[in-house]
């Protein structure tokens, strides 16, 4: 029998064909109901450097306005195929407020899935929120969302009763609540008219993009298909990931994902 790396290897490129299949489904619907999204994180990334998702990547990743939401979820509901899954934050618990377009046939499991939840586990594509932000500087974004995510990510973990989780929870419960608060009070005293970005609870890097760079979205090929993408990809992939043509050391260049099985025999 293959030994895990072996067996994930083998099984990538069917991952990554459905979610293939996924995206173009999605991108049906937001193109029959004039909904802007764009390829975010990784995949654009794949598509600027290697015209179609990384070598390794077994994921794939859209933002969308999050006004824009509501709308997709209430269309895509109806209107995805039978064999897909639409999954929120108000259906099914999940670690971050995403948007989760899964497969119901299929299986892939992350290192923080939580199997005391009856949640699908199908393969997914992610869809992240996004929102205009105060003008501020990135050092000050950085500082702030980062913070804030760290916190964030401490007190979402699971926790065993101990004297130290209790101080863990009273110390990082309080940098949360500071970092959201210093955070929404920039929201409300400056303009949000030069910025955007994933909302608070998914922006774990502290990024902010230029508007011109995303709007108005543009189009992309990824895999042969096109694709909606940001006003500018080079620009925004230059903004997550710095010099984005260098590839990454040998030891990095792996996928997000545990386990996978692109098909769940009856």
């Amino acid at each position: 029998m293959d030994n895990h790396k072996d067996y994930m290897q083998r099984h990538l490129r069917s991952i990554q064909l459905k979610e293939l299949t996924i995206l173009q489904e999605i991108h049906q619907v937001c193109a029959n109901h004039h909904i802007d999204y764009w390829l975010d994180g990784g995949t654009i990334l794949g598509a600027v450097r290697h015209g179609g998702f990384i070598p390794w990547d077994d994921d794939i990743d859209i933002a969308m306005r999050k006004e824009d939401i509501p709308r997709f979820l209430e269309v895509a509901t109806h209107e995805l195929p039978s064999w897909l899954y639409v999954q929120t934050p108000e259906t099914d618990i999940s670690r971050l407020p995403m948007i989760k377009i899964r497969d119901k046939d299929s299986f892939l499991i992350e290192a923080d899935d939580d199997f005391q939840q009856s949640y699908p586990k199908g393969i997914f594509v992610d869809i992240f929120p996004f929102e205009p932000y105060p003008r501020v500087s990135r050092k000050f974004c950085k500082h702030i969302l980062r913070g804030y995510s760290k916190a964030n990510g401490i007190l979402r973990a699971r926790h065993y009763y101990s004297w130290r989780s209790v101080a863990e929870l009273f110390w990082f419960g309080t940098k949360r609540i500071w970092f959201r608060t210093v955070w929404a009070i920039a929201c409300i005293l400056r303009p949000h008219d030069q910025h955007t970005g994933n909302i608070i609870d998914t922006n774990g890097y502290g990024i902010m993009h230029r508007n011109e760079d995303i709007f108005p979205v543009s189009s992309i090929l990824f895999e042969g298909h096109t694709f909606m993408a940001p006003a500018q990809p080079e620009r925004y992939t230059s903004n997550i990931y710095g010099d984005y043509m260098t590839l990454p050391p040998l030891d990095h260049r792996t996928g997000h994902a545990v386990f996978y099985a692109e098909t769940l025999q009856n």
